[in-house]
């Protein structure tokens, strides 16, 4: 009896279930390897001691504050269920499935494959990529600002997404701002509404540039003004006239992760403005290539940070 080929979809999920049989301790090992010992999370001490178990993973207590803890206090994992699930749904976010898929794929509800998506990502994308060096490019996309899934709207609502109301570029659009260097270190924003002026790039772009950094950016007038007050170098190329490069000065790099970003964005049919920043954190956490399988998005997302992103 002839014997039919399994399709791409069968066997991921042959994986999966193979996959799950071994995750849940799997999942706790990684997760206290990770983590290993950590200070307190309630008052920063490093005086702790073992105070038993519960659901699997070690719990402590803090001998100055006497609160008790576990690997995952504190972060944005803390209080989820399911944690066989975890990383067959880290697959799904490197894959980029949407929440539905998800949701298919892993064997839990649409709520939950929503909520572990922007807790995962979150968790994730809590420190900042290293200080951008030498040429920098910075160039800002515009989405159209979206309240989807919000029970009060301020405006009347959209059909399919719809449009701006006016022409251009106005309060209308959710701004992505990208700064990218020449080794492909990128950092992505989103900056509120409209066209940033110079304060708004001081708040998002002076922490992350190195001081002998020189910014390439396009004709747009709060760049000059930004990097005046930031005191570091500029070169603008005149994009609207037609000019494209000049030399090594060009902002070419940065376009081509907005394109990547917005095409990738299409596949989740519209997103919420408030959600956006994770959005781009997600992006950039892909198109860096740095974590490529499940157990280096959960070691990442529970593994002690100098700095918490604000």
């Amino acid at each position: 009896m002839a014997q039919l080929p399994l399709s791409a979809d069968e066997i991921a999920c042959l994986r999966d279930w193979l996959a799950a049989l071994e995750a849940p301790g799997r999942c706790l090992a990684l997760i206290e390897q990770a983590k290993g010992r950590c200070a307190c999370p309630h008052c920063g001490n490093a005086r702790c001691h073992r105070s038993g178990h519960a659901n699997g993973l070690q719990r402590y207590r803090c001998i100055a504050c006497r609160h008790s803890f576990n690997a995952l206090t504190g972060t944005q994992l803390a209080r989820l269920r399911h944690r066989d699930k975890w990383l067959p749904y880290f697959q799904c976010l490197i894959e980029s499935r949407t929440v539905r898929a998800a949701a298919e794929r892993v064997a839990v509800a649409k709520s939950t494959s929503f909520r572990w998506r922007h807790r995962f990502v979150a968790a994730v994308r809590r420190e900042e990529p290293p200080t951008l060096k030498g040429i920098v490019e910075a160039d800002e996309t515009y989405v159209l600002e979206s309240q989807k899934g919000s029970r009060h709207l301020d405006r009347p609502p959209r059909k399919r997404g719809g449009k701006a109301t006016c022409r251009g570029i106005s309060k209308q659009h959710e701004c992505v701002l990208v700064a990218r260097d020449r080794g492909d270190t990128t950092h992505a924003f989103h900056a509120g509404q409209g066209e940033p002026d110079a304060g708004r790039l001081l708040r998002f772009l002076k922490p992350v540039l190195a001081g002998d950094a020189l910014l390439v950016s396009d004709g747009a007038a709060a760049y000059p003004a930004f990097a005046k007050l930031a005191g570091i170098s500029h070169r603008a190329i005149n994009v609207r006239a037609g000019e494209y490069a000049r030399g090594a000065i060009h902002v070419n790099g940065v376009n081509g992760w907005h394109s990547r970003f917005k095409t990738w964005l299409r596949s989740f049919c519209g997103v919420a403005s408030r959600y956006l920043a994770n959005y781009a954190g997600w992006q950039m956490v892909l198109d860096a290539a740095a974590l490529i399988i499940p157990e280096h998005w959960l070691r990442a997302a529970v593994a002690p940070r100098q700095q918490e992103r604000p």
